[in-house]
């Protein structure tokens, strides 16, 4: 018998991923998978040896919500990921993905709603889509050099403008009979192909780009609640996931996606992920409703209703006014409308428009996620130097004019050469924790690949084991490092119904090893990185200092600030499919040693 490791990871504090307890091991993998679990350390004749005293060892991380369906075309390896030791990511987000819509109708979906330059998104679709079905999209996933493992939700606004047309299913039509079946039977193949759901959005501030049908709202916001019936019936009877978000500007079809959840009278129950667990600043008297009502509602209806949480500030920046959140008022919209910037910046420039703007910020009680405050949006670069590190209420202080006056200047002025930030939400510490312990919270909703200007929450999973480990030293404990790496891993792999986030023997060896001393303050820190695939310098977070190693299927990606030489050209990760095991068994000569966490 062969018992020789082709790498083997030494002295690190082991986390299974379980919640267990954690332990000192050494961990020997063979052929891809997990092949020992040592108390003892392991021959390492010519095994590779990464060298883990002193850090955590913990299963890859797993980014539940993303929208690299395009990027995974031109940039599989998803490094920005993978460099925070994500080995997981799940696409098709938010109703979207690129399955079986042609490709200037992707394009008009995605570009508005996730803030990805037009023209490239539809450049890298035209060049690169190949495929017209779920299984297409799973084979065209498996023939990419990936980085991590890819999941995937199907998107209903995929799905529905496939079937009747972009331009029918972004009004108030009906699908006809033979498009309700074939909108069934393009789920069916999707979870025939291991799709793990569907994606919905019943938010109508999503709209589409392009030229034919702009400011439109997406084909899913448009469809009827019977639709939002039988369609989810398909995942309830095959226990696939439904992710969605609620209409916010009336909130009401909140208690439709409870209902829907329920397993009340008889029928299972449907899992159902919704965005997102916030503590807005616009709204600080939600948060303390999420848990004790989500937990409520289903426990009466025997729900599976879950919030999706990102544990860290919700921190955004903007270019001049390109900035989702001004599409929650008709000023703001109307704005956004105009593609071309001389038109738009005329529009800004009009009085009539300007008297528009004050009034919709000015309203107090109209539906909202940003708190409308210049005072607290404060500029990051513009030409007029002298003003960076000012807010723009200070701006408008100066210069004795109106707070909307003073920005609608700057972005006439300097367009998107004027750049800004501000938290809209997750800025109370102690609010912050009080969610992401609740039961009913998933860890997530980073929006990877999307909003490349606007936010970067690459590193999610990291914060969390930040404020872990500093709250127990501080002797106040919110969370078990334990149980955040489950939180972080196993908990969203097993939810989802993919063979992942947890470490066994015989189990793909996905593991990412963490230096607890680089979990400080770099993970705060924003800087910029060219991505010539989209053309644009995209938000990142670079604390290299804090993942020491990302392993996907036994191969070493990246390590110490360094992928591997053939990580652009050779695959590690693969297409996941949902409800498949690939655990294998693997002989050993010491099988009491293994999962031994004493």
């Amino acid at each position: 018998m062969n018992n020789e490791h082709d790498l083997i990871i030494k002295g690190g504090r082991f986390f299974d991923g379980s919640g267990g307890p954690s332990a000192i091991r050494h961990l020997g993998v063979r052929n891809g998978v997990l092949a020992s679990i040592s108390e003892q350390p392991l021959e390492e004749h010519e095994a590779r040896v990464i060298d883990a005293n002193g850090a955590w060892v913990t299963p890859g991380f797993v980014d539940t919500h993303t929208h690299y369906d395009a990027e995974l075309l031109v940039a599989p390896g998803l490094g920005e990921s993978v460099r925070h030791g994500v080995t997981t990511v799940i696409t098709g987000s938010c109703s979207l993905s690129a399955v079986y819509s042609n490709s200037v109708d992707s394009a008009d979906m995605f570009a508005r709603v996730e803030a990805l330059p037009y023209q490239p998104m539809l450049d890298i679709l035209e060049e690169h889509k190949t495929w017209q079905t779920p299984q297409g999209w799973a084979g065209a996933m498996n023939e990419l050099p990936l980085g991590p493992n890819v999941a995937s939700l199907l998107g209903h606004s995929d799905l529905r403008s496939s079937i009747m047309g972009i331009e029918r299913s972004t009004t108030n039509a009906r699908p006809t009979r033979q498009e309700r079946e074939a909108m069934v039977a393009g789920l069916e193949e999707a979870l025939d192909a291991g799709f793990v759901g569907m994606s919905t959005m019943t938010n109508p501030w999503d709209k589409l780009a392009g030229d034919r049908f702009r400011s439109r709202s997406l084909p899913s916001t448009w469809a009827s609640w019977r639709e939002y019936g039988w369609l989810p019936q398909i995942l309830r009877r095959r226990d696939r996931v439904l992710q969605s978000a609620p209409n916010l500007n009336t909130k009401v079809n909140m208690i439709g996606f409870f209902l829907a959840s329920s397993a009340w009278p008889w029928r299972k129950p449907l899992k159902t992920t919704l965005i997102s667990a916030a503590d807005p600043k616009a709204s600080e008297w939600i948060p303390p409703l999420f848990g004790p009502v989500t937990r409520f509602i289903n426990w009466i209806l025997r729900g599976q209703l879950y919030w999706q949480c990102v544990p860290s500030p919700f921190e955004m920046y903007a270019d001049g006014i390109d900035l989702v959140v001004f599409e929650e008022f008709g000023a703001g919209a109307a704005a956004i409308h105009l593609a071309d910037e001389l038109e738009r910046h005329e529009l800004l420039a009009s009085e009539d428009y300007r008297r528009r703007f004050r009034a919709d910020y000015a309203k107090r009680f109209s539906p909202r996620v940003w708190h409308r405050d210049f005072y607290d949006a404060h500029i990051v670069s513009c030409p007029e130097a002298d003003l960076v590190g000012m807010s723009v209420g200070e701006v408008a202080d100066q210069r004795g004019i109106n707070v909307c006056d003073a920005f609608l200047d700057l972005v006439v002025t300097h367009g998107n050469r004027f750049r800004w930030k501000t938290t809209i939400a997750n800025h109370r510490p102690e609010v912050l924790r009080q969610m992401l312990v609740q039961p009913t919270v998933h860890v997530g909703f980073a929006d990877s690949g999307a909003h490349l200007r606007n936010m970067a929450f690459y590193n999610f999973p990291l914060h969390l084991l930040r404020m872990a480990r500093d709250d127990e030293a501080a002797g106040k404990p919110f969370m078990s490092l334990e149980r955040a790496v489950e939180r972080l891993t196993r908990e969203p792999a097993e939810w989802f119904g993919l063979d992942a986030g947890h470490l066994a023997v015989g189990c793909r060896a996905d593991i990412a090893v963490i230096d607890p001393k680089g979990l400080d303050a770099s993970l705060d820190g924003i800087h910029e990185a060219p991505m010539p695939q989209m053309g644009v310098n995209r938000m990142v977070r670079r604390n290299d200092e804090a993942v020491t190693a990302t392993i996907i299927g036994g191969r070493v990606a990246y390590e110490r600030g360094l992928f591997a030489d053939d990580f652009q050209h050779s695959r590690y990760g693969r297409f996941l499919r949902a409800g498949v095991s690939e655990r294998q068994p693997i002989e050993t000569k010491e099988p009491a040693q293994e999962h031994s966490m004493a």
